[in-house]
């Protein structure tokens, strides 16, 4: 399991509060405290799967804040970049659960701490060792401003030969989906490695028909588009041709985290020099495993789970 290569990314990050029972949230009385957010569960992933992973962010100065702290800088993430300031709470992300099993999710993130990174903090230096960038939607849509920490970390990353992915991540009850599209056509241009479900691209391009994806990407040479889609496995269009993955069979608990631990798989085995098709297949299996489990990241696994979950897929299949 290599540690040589590194991985960066920027995000905010929530305490997530789980009912401890179901049924409307103001009759709910005890909550179980989980830590969340996609950047978060991103870094961790490709924490576990060996990566030299780097998380740039702002916490609360606060209990909340110092949880969070911890429970990542043990997960081996880099918290170099990662600072907690004081007068902005760290944000919090409340679940409901009704009986049937549907649910909503209430945001408390105003005045988030990560509203107060600047783009001049961010830095060359930052980057030392870093091969790929990774960035989100969801912290776009935190801010306006964010935009321009956004450009200022491409621009430093392209200067330095860094690949970039990107990951749409919509997030609509932050942003309108106008707002959104426009956002993410404006970096489209920079993107070398695009992935995205396929009902988040055809809300920003309005189809998620080959033709059109196809499109996309030679309209703004992204070298890789990546369609997530669930059960029905994984696609890829690359150097002009699609390939499809299919998905392993798992009996999903939550799918909270899976399209964060498929990036984090797919970009581990592209820098592993896995093929066109192993990626796919290694990124559907990290996917596949985080729904077995119930919880933000506690599903993402480790490298040796991945190896040993697509063995026995494949013994079963022979």
């Amino acid at each position: 399991m290599s540690t040589n290569f590194g991985i960066l990314t920027l995000g905010d990050a929530m305490i997530t509060l789980n009912p401890a029972t179901t049924g409307p949230l103001r009759f709910v009385s005890a909550f179980e405290r989980k830590v969340g957010g996609a950047e978060l569960n991103f870094a961790i992933g490709c924490a576990r799967l060996g990566l030299r992973s780097k998380w740039i962010s702002r916490l609360g100065k606060d209990e909340f804040g110092r949880a969070i702290y911890t429970f990542v800088k043990g997960e081996g993430v880099d918290m170099t970049d990662v600072a907690m300031v004081e007068g902005y709470p760290t944000s919090l992300n409340v679940k409901e659960i009704r009986e049937d099993g549907s649910g909503k999710t209430f945001y408390y993130r105003h005045q988030s701490p990560v509203l107060t990174l600047e783009p001049e903090e961010i830095k060359a230096e930052m980057f030392e060792g870093i091969d790929v960038v990774h960035l989100t939607g969801v912290f776009l849509a935190i801010h306006r401003k964010n935009m321009d920490i956004v450009q200022k970390v491409i621009s430093i990353a392209k200067g330095k030969g860094i690949i970039i992915s990107f990951d749409p991540n919509i997030r609509l009850k932050m942003w309108s989906i106008e707002e959104a599209r426009t956002a993410y056509h404006t970096l489209f241009p920079d993107i070398d490695i695009l992935l995205t479900g396929r009902d988040e691209i055809k809300s920003i391009i309005g189809s998620d028909e080959e033709k059109e994806l196809t499109s996309l990407a030679e309209r703004y040479s992204i070298g890789q588009l990546v369609i997530k889609d669930g059960a029905d496995g994984s696609a890829l269009y690359a150097d002009g041709q699609w390939l499809h993955k299919e998905a392993f069979p798992v009996k999903p608990v939550d799918t909270v985290g899976a399209g964060d631990g498929f990036d984090a798989g797919y970009l581990y085995s592209l820098l592993h020099g896995y093929g066109p098709e192993q990626r796919l297949e290694f990124a559907n299996a990290v996917g596949a495993l985080v729904t077995t489990v119930s919880g933000d990241n506690e599903g993402l696994p480790l490298m040796e789970e991945v190896l040993s979950f697509i063995n026995k897929e494949a013994v079963v299949e022979r």
